[in-house]
């Protein structure tokens, strides 16, 4: 079922006659459970036409280095074998999306597209939806309720949007039906990357090395969907009561694939409410609510990745505070290189540098900490997001921008006022070791540490 509330025409083209329909897959990087996909592949049968997927490789994405394109590139090959297996091109050319897309819209008799939130995102959709000739429909399928459908106002936190995400929720948790499109476009002849070697692509993409590829967390939908199912067989019934305790590893480990579009969040959601358990609801809060009010902050806020994104009253205690003696203060350079006093918060970021994943937790405490420990909570804001986009899988993310921001106060409240802090909630070592063993949590990153990369 693709509910009308997901579609919407970004010009006011018409159906015309064409050689085939594009679906211009951005942000949806997969094969399955992909609403734009299934929307296009269902106008490309009724004008009995083949459909061709396209993918536009910027090399020159913000922020992104060499680990966010390995597994972005291991995406791409993961999903365009399954869609070869529905009869469907992936077409991949290094250059502007944008342009890349417009260029292939010349042929087609309609273009559709998934939805993308951020700032670039959206302006890459408005011009090619200029550029092109023909009708472009963008179809949302990355969230399970459409933002506006889920609340028409940047909500305040997730207790004023959580009710509104209860109420919504059941119309749009319905399964998609798929289809193998009728005609196939495999002999169709484009000029795309060869995707068998990751490796040699890589090498020849003039992209940011400073970061390596994770080995940790290899790209694509199979490994999302592979992932998820051992989440949803060992860890599901207990996520409630564990996921906030590092050392056991009772996370899903599923942002890095939602962050590219490598597995849907309403196939998460069904296979999860289907196993049933205690663990659901604590599951569907951080996958619905907690994930979809990052979309609507990154969707209704235009400073979500400014300091001008955290709310009046956070950036009003923090300046009154912003003369506190801090008990340390690091540059930018030792906080990325993990050399403060504190060998929790050291763990944290090196967890991160070295695996592409921060456990959630731990996010919240080293956010806090730089905070704490920088000259100003700008220049924090600032260092926070930067080494957050830098090392992250999932960086660059409306998770990320909402999760740096709340660090700061956004979808928080205000708490008793503290040095440094003011009334913007603070968390402190102590509170790490009365939650769990903060020096076993330690030891396991020293041990990656030692690993050979």
């Amino acid at each position: 079922m693709i509910q009308s509330e997901r579609l919407k025409a970004l010009n006011d083209k018409d159906f015309r006659g064409g050689d085939y329909v594009l679906y211009w897959m951005q942000a949806s990087q997969r094969s399955e459970c992909n609403h734009a996909l299934e929307y296009a592949a269902r106008h490309a049968d009724e004008l009995k036409l083949p459909l061709v997927a396209f993918f536009g490789l910027t090399p020159r994405y913000p922020g992104a280095n060499e680990r966010h394109y390995a597994f972005l590139l291991e995406g791409l090959a993961d999903a365009r074998a399954h869609l070869e297996a529905k009869g469907i091109q992936l077409v991949v050319r290094i250059e502007s999306p944008e342009r890349g897309a417009a260029e292939m819209a010349e042929r087609a008799a309609l273009a559709v597209v998934d939805r993308g939130y951020t700032r670039l995102q959206r302006t890459w959709r408005a011009r090619a939806a200029e550029a092109m000739d023909c009708l472009l429909i963008q179809i949302e399928s990355d969230a399970v309720v459409p933002v506006e459908t889920a609340s028409s106002k940047e909500e305040w936190s997730a207790a004023t949007f959580r009710p509104k995400m209860r109420a919504r929720r059941e119309s749009f948790l319905h399964p998609l039906r798929e289809r193998k499109p009728r005609r196939d476009s495999l002999g169709l002849s484009f000029d795309s990357l060869n995707l068998t070697d990751i490796d040699a692509v890589l090498a020849e993409l003039p992209i940011d090395r400073s970061v390596k590829r994770s080995r940790f967390f290899p790209g694509g939908q199979s490994e999302a969907k592979s992932r998820l199912r051992r989440f949803l067989k060992d860890k599901l019934d207990h996520f409630g009561e564990l996921r906030n305790i590092p050392t056991l590893d009772a996370q899903s480990h599923l942002g890095p694939y939602l962050h590219f579009g490598q597995i849907s969040p309403l196939q998460a959601a069904r296979q999860a409410i289907e196993a049933g358990g205690p663990g659901v609801e604590p599951f569907l809060e951080e996958l619905l609510v907690r994930r979809e009010l990052s979309l609507n902050f990154v969707h209704a806020n235009p400073h979500y990745d400014e300091w001008e994104a955290v709310p009046a009253w956070a950036r009003a205690t923090l300046a009154e505070h912003a003369a506190d003696p801090r008990p340390a203060e690091y540059s930018p350079r030792e906080l990325e290189e993990a050399r403060t006093h504190d060998p929790y918060w050291n763990a944290a970021q090196d967890e991160m540098r070295i695996t592409g994943k921060m456990h959630g937790y731990m996010r919240m405490y080293w956010g806090k900490k730089i905070l704490e420990w920088s000259r100003s909570p700008e220049a924090a804001f600032r260092t926070a997001l930067a080494l957050n986009d830098k090392y992250e899988l999932d960086g660059r993310d409306p998770n990320s921008f909402a999760g740096v921001a709340w660090c700061f106060g956004k979808h928080d409240r205000p708490w008793p006022s503290r040095p440094v802090f003011g009334t913007v909630r603070s968390m402190n070592e102590a509170g790490l070791r009365r939650k769990f063993d903060a020096d076993q949590y330690a030891r396991m990153i020293d041990r990656l540490r030692s690993k050979p990369s």
